[in-house]
């Protein structure tokens, strides 16, 4: 889904009464027509396969014949958008593939292709890059040779702090891997580095007061209000129950007061339901417990519960709200804490 800013936003011309007169099924469809239009319109042309196998249907209903499998990672050229059966409710977007068939987007990650000139002078203490193209993988040195340690997806980030060359002149960046305090490689064409005016903070002249958050877990949405008028709407997917036990977001008031532009995120036994997942962009925290809202490549599929306990949201939204809500965070840093932060009202 398209982000806007603030001055762009559609949202802008409601008052909250007005906007929450919406069902959550009407405002649901709402939300979902920039993806459509987007992929339509040719912005998004290929996508990443999210799970170990994903059946290719004839017609964008799981009724329909299935044509073919898909497996984890396979890129994909996705050629239009459609609103498919009635189910699953809460998703009805598929992807037509080419002219083989129809794919749920809830199991594709939209991705793109964009290579990069190398940064050679970065900042002393590193700077944030992103990656640009549908995954690469981190090795444990410079060099394709080198032991493999973690794939990198689309839109993931990380603290990079040098350019190095391998034994063939190949250019690689050296991350700071935040979670185990590693030193990995990636090739630095698969990465941009984002530059401060990317950073700057959105509407900071409104005042922290007039700022507020809402987390509705009931229609799986995330609001950004302005005095109490509507300037941003994403589609989430917040905390849910699992076999090993209930993960709910918590309800009630939270403030915003810890933020980082990317954080690698690992908790749990990988085969139930633990998750490893580096590079999770735009984290915005809101319990000292670790649940914040944040950017997703693991999935595409909002409207339901499915986190464990954090609030899901597509990278793009992640970041606008990563720079709308206080405390900024400069540039030049890869956190803040403070003890205040914009109220977030988790329903």
């Amino acid at each position: 889904m398209h982000v806007k800013s603030v001055s762009e936003n559609p949202l802008s011309s409601y008052n909250r009464r007005d906007f929450l007169k919406l069902s959550g099924a009407g405002l649901a469809a709402w939300l979902l027509s920039p993806i459509v239009n987007a992929v339509s319109q040719g912005h998004l042309t290929l996508g990443r396969i999210l799970e170990q196998n994903v059946r290719l249907y004839q017609s964008p209903d799981f009724g329909s014949k299935v044509t073919g499998v898909y497996w984890k990672d396979d890129i994909v050229n996705i050629t239009s958008a459609t609103v498919g059966g009635d189910e699953p409710a809460h998703n009805r977007v598929w992807y037509k593939i080419e002219e083989k068939g129809y794919v749920h987007s809830g199991v594709v990650q939209p991705v793109l292709t964009q290579l990069n000139e190398p940064v050679v002078e970065l900042p002393e203490v590193g700077a944030l890059a992103e990656v640009t193209v549908p995954f690469t993988d981190a090795l444990w040195g410079p060099g394709k040779t080198n032991r493999f340690a973690y794939r990198y997806y689309y839109e993931t980030t990380y603290w990079i702090d040098g350019l190095v060359y391998d034994s063939n002149g190949e250019p690689w960046y050296r991350i700071q891997e935040d979670k185990w305090d590693l030193i990995l490689y990636t090739p630095a064409e698969h990465l941009r580095v984002i530059l401060p005016e990317e950073l700057t903070p959105i509407s900071p002249e409104i005042p922290l007061e007039a700022k507020r958050l809402e987390v509705q877990t009931a229609n799986q949405l995330v609001l950004a209000y302005e005095y109490d008028k509507p300037v941003f709407a994403a589609r989430a997917a917040t905390g849910a129950i699992f076999s090993n036990g209930r993960y709910l977001t918590p309800a009630g008031r939270h403030q915003t007061f810890h933020k980082r532009p990317s954080r690698h995120m690992a908790a749990g036994n990988l085969t139930a339901n633990g998750y490893d997942l580096p590079g999770v962009p735009w984290v915005t925290y809101f319990t000292k417990s670790g649940i914040a809202i944040h950017g997703t490549y693991w999935h595409n599929d909002y409207g339901k519960p499915r986190s464990h306990g954090c609030v899901n949201v597509n990278s793009q939204a992640a970041k606008w709200i990563y720079l709308w809500t206080l405390p900024y965070v400069p540039y030049t840093e890869q956190r803040v804490y403070e003890n205040f932060g914009t109220t977030l009202d988790v329903i």
